[in-house]
């Protein structure tokens, strides 16, 4: 159901037909247009639409370097560190390192270190930004099924984050270390895109893996953008141990990309 609506979303309908439905969904979530780019002539289909870029300056990004950022816009689903074991605590569920970036090897480096979860609802802007600045050493497509991200999925899908299809992002900084950002797919997520790598998309016929960059990987800036939900879902971030930190934000609260959500203690 989630991949047909994704290449749905992908159609290009008659306009009026398009624009109505685009229409129906503003009112409906309350979303604020003023603050998006929209092309000449209008969205060419939903999932342009859905995908929206915003103007130049909409999400000022933190610029004390001593912070690391929210990569989407939505809710603070949860927060907080890793303890020894490598494991996290989200609704009262514990979930391991290892398994939620497809990666048991990376246990270690995270140990100790801090999480945090970012819920996107349909309203929100879907693309997706570095929450730090460094260089991309790794991309990993973890195949997985497509169980809703939300309260009721959280509740009921054991393990949730860990079963659903996702892409892991290692971006390399020179003082924190490696920074991951989990894009997690979900109910209705036609496809996870990166904007660095036309190479890797979900839910287009190409198998689970890992894109090594090493030193030729694309360094982005804190900000940047990182990559693209075509319709809803979640992005992870694990930062590992290696500065003191603490958090800016309270679960529950709304956040913006570029806002700050963890803070070294040093720059407190």
């Amino acid at each position: 159901m989630s991949r047909a609506l994704g290449r749905i979303a992908e159609l290009r309908a008659p306009s009026a037909v398009l624009e109505r439905a685009i229409d129906l969904f503003v009112r409906a979530y309350d979303i604020d247009l003023s603050e998006a780019e929209i092309p000449v002539g209008g969205f060419r289909s939903f999932d342009a639409f859905f995908t929206r870029r915003l103007r130049d300056g909409a999400r000022p990004i933190d610029p004390d370097t001593g912070t690391l950022v929210s990569p989407a816009d939505g809710r603070i689903e949860d927060l907080g560190d890793i303890d020894p074991a490598g494991t996290l605590l989200v609704k009262g569920k514990r979930y391991e390192v290892g398994d939620l970036l497809g990666e048991p090897e990376s246990v270690e480096r995270y140990r100790g270190g801090k999480f945090f979860i970012v819920y996107l609802s349909p309203r929100d802007y879907h693309r997706v930004h570095a929450p730090v600045a460094g260089k991309v050493d790794r991309a990993r497509y973890v195949g997985g099924s497509l169980w809703p991200v939300n309260r009721i999925g959280l509740t009921y899908v054991p393990n949730l984050f860990a079963r659903n299809e996702r892409v892991a992002v290692v971006q390399r900084h020179p003082d924190l270390g490696d920074v991951v950002t989990v894009m997690v797919g979900a109910t209705s997520v036609g496809r996870i895109s990166l904007a660095f790598d036309h190479e890797v998309w979900t839910n287009r016929g190409q198998a689970p893996g890992v894109r090594r960059y090493g030193d030729d990987g694309p360094p982005l800036d804190k900000g940047e953008e990182l990559g693209t939900f075509h319709l809803g879902s979640t992005a992870i971030v694990f930062v590992p141990p290696s500065r003191a930190m603490r958090f800016a934000v309270s679960a529950g609260a709304m956040v913006r990309v570029g806002e700050a959500v963890l803070r070294s203690v040093e720059a407190a």
